[in-house]
């Protein structure tokens, strides 16, 4: 173009070259509107390669032979740049593909909604547990039940449930369990819902046989030598003769002997309202009146009540806070049960063993709760009653009566916490608080 222009002012110089001169200007003009539409190619093949990127539209391909290397390199790369792009779809679109399918045949039900209750995910489990196609807002669920939604609706990060409902003539026990996630700018929770009807069954059913055994056991303990003693006394005090009872003439020695048997059965007796009574306060235990307070404060009181004891049997007793101000939300009371229940436990562990010791540690664990571990170096316990030790009355203690740990089992339910314990014999037990 320059040398185009440059020959036409020069042409223009010389009048007999006029008409070459008007043949240059042509070609000029020529050149500036290959030039213009050279420039405006490129733009566009620039506008289709980014809005291809932009509309996710991968299906696109570049080319321009014959405009020399350099456009044939820059189509090179755009078209590898897309390639590339739409195996990172494919890719995309695969692992899309496969968390749908796990998600939809999982027996666990999965529901995913929005703040405003809209729903995204509603996999197959949970419109075979709910008894339901689909639903496309939370407040669908009504059908079910009134207070569904809402139970979903206001359950947080970590929180977890167990609801009730009715689906025809079948009882559901649904174990629900939530957790929130951002994504795209907008907050969503994802629940996961499964029917624990049967497990909870097999457990009530499980209990129900524990606690049979248990009061089967105690009540015969009681009942036999009743028995007995009551049918040796009608022997020495009663006969018939001629259809009519009438009363034996004792000897001194025979109503000392009557004497021992009703005393006997009277204490027996006693014993076992006393069992009655004891497995009743079990399922009195007051509602907790939670307080925020200090560990330390805790072992404070519990170990000033039990130094005496310890001091007596020489054991060497250690407790630590960490860190040393840490706090938690429960009834004090029913606390300083559980703690006195433990400790004595591990008192009646390490009593026979030299270099008795226990040591108490309260800390946080990985899960962001408070734990309290309470460490004997005692005889340990017997792996074939580990799974005895909290049923009530249950107890491989000589002078025991079986009640603490249950106890201490129902309070730390009461307080949304659990009670642990790991054991080997003659090395020593740990049981652990959390809370």
């Amino acid at each position: 173009m320059a040398l185009t222009l440059f020959l036409l002012f020069l042409l223009l110089e010389m009048p007999r070259y006029r008409f070459s001169a008007f043949i240059l200007g042509l070609m000029f003009i020529l050149e500036v509107i290959l030039l213009i539409r050279f420039v405006e190619r490129t733009n566009r093949k620039l506008t289709r390669f980014f809005e291809s990127i932009r509309y996710a539209d991968f299906s696109s391909s570049f080319s321009d032979p014959g405009l020399g290397k350099s456009f044939e390199d820059l189509s090179r790369e755009f078209n590898q740049v897309i390639e590339v792009f739409r195996k990172y779809r494919t890719e995309k679109e695969e692992h899309f593909n496969y968390l749908q399918i796990v998600i939809q045949h999982i027996s666990i039900g999965i529901l995913v909604f929005k703040r405003d209750g809209k729903v995204e995910v509603f996999n197959h489990a949970m419109s075979k547990i709910l008894k339901i196609r689909n639903i496309r807002f939370i407040s669908d669920l009504k059908i079910i039940k009134d207070e569904l939604p809402s139970t979903l609706m206001g359950l947080k990060a970590g929180d977890s449930t167990l609801f009730k409902v009715f689906t025809g003539d079948e009882l559901l026990q649904l174990s629900i369990t939530a957790t929130e996630f951002r994504m795209h700018g907008e907050d969503y929770t994802l629940v996961s819902l499964q029917n624990i009807s049967a497990e909870l069954d097999d457990k009530e059913i499980e209990s129900w046989q524990k606690m049979i055994r248990v009061l089967t056991h105690e009540i015969m303990n009681s009942i036999t030598p009743i028995t007995s003693l009551a049918s040796t006394v009608h022997d020495m005090t009663i006969r018939r003769e001629d259809g009519k009872v009438k009363l034996n003439e004792l000897d001194d020695e025979d109503i000392e002997s009557v004497d021992s048997a009703i005393t006997t059965i009277q204490n027996r007796s006693q014993g076992l309202l006393n069992f009655v009574e004891i497995y009743r306060d079990l399922t009195r235990i007051p509602k907790p009146n939670f307080r925020y307070f200090r560990i330390s404060e805790l072992f404070e009181r519990c170990s000033l009540l039990l130094k005496p004891k310890i001091d007596e049997l020489g054991i060497e007793c250690s407790s630590k806070v960490f860190p040393p101000d840490l706090m938690i939300t429960a009834d004090p009371d029913l606390i300083d049960q559980v703690v006195i229940n433990l400790m004595l436990n591990a008192i009646d562990a390490v009593k026979e063993v030299e270099n008795p010791r226990i040591t108490i540690l309260a800390t946080i664990n990985s899960a962001n709760r408070v734990i309290i571990d309470f460490q004997d170096n005692g005889t340990g316990i017997m792996p074939d009653i580990m799974d005895k030790i909290f049923m009530p009355f249950f107890t491989s203690k000589k002078y025991g009566n079986g009640i603490g740990l249950s106890l201490s089992r129902q309070i730390m339910h009461l307080h949304k916490g659990s009670i642990l314990v790991r054991s080997k014999p003659e090395e020593g037990t740990v049981f652990t608080l959390v809370f």
